[in-house]
């Protein structure tokens, strides 16, 4: 649905997306592939990108839940769809750990004694955070179009219905 919105309120709408993108593409992007470079002389440098990855979400999370009593009606959702993005990545990071985590258990924590197998296994275990971190960085490119233009999904329209009860403009997308 399309909503009339200032510019205000569609630049506060944006922010949660463009926050979200930053982590996206700079760290998971460009700060692991610099971190990947040091990884066989700092190993435990890889574990940057997580650290900082699950701050910024944890901030979009804490953000969003705060925005439902403080932001604008239009802003707020926006929130909330960020948010429920972060959630779906914060569950793609926790699968990845584990079977990281399972990797060193098996080799004993002893990183120098990794074999092709257990980086094979690891990259089998990325390759879909990959993915999604790609498909999330196009989703969250799309939001921030939508959110300048003043569009929300209709489904978020349902879960968070306007609190005057009326819809400013109805166009559907």
């Amino acid at each position: 649905m399309r909503f009339e919105v200032s510019e205000q309120v569609s630049k506060q709408a944006r922010h949660p997306h463009e926050l979200f993108l930053i982590n996206l593409i700079t760290n998971h992007i460009m700060i692991f592939i610099i971190v990947l470079g040091l990884a066989r002389t700092y190993p435990w440098g890889l574990l940057v990108t997580p650290v900082l990855s699950l701050m910024i979400l944890a901030y979009l999370l804490y953000r969003a839940k705060r925005s439902l009593r403080i932001d604008d009606w239009y802003v707020m959702c926006h929130w909330q769809l960020c948010a429920k993005r972060s959630k779906f990545f914060i569950g793609m990071l926790i699968i990845l750990g584990l079977v990281i985590t399972g990797v060193l258990i098996s080799v004993g924590g002893d990183v120098s004694q990794l074999k092709p197998g257990h980086y094979a296994a690891s990259g089998v275990a990325m390759f879909p955070t990959l993915l999604i971190v790609l498909i999330l960085i196009v989703m969250e490119s799309d939001a921030v179009h939508k959110a300048k233009i003043g569009e929300l999904p209709d489904w978020l329209v349902k879960k968070y219905p306007h609190p005057d009860g009326q819809i400013e403009s109805s166009e559907s997308s």
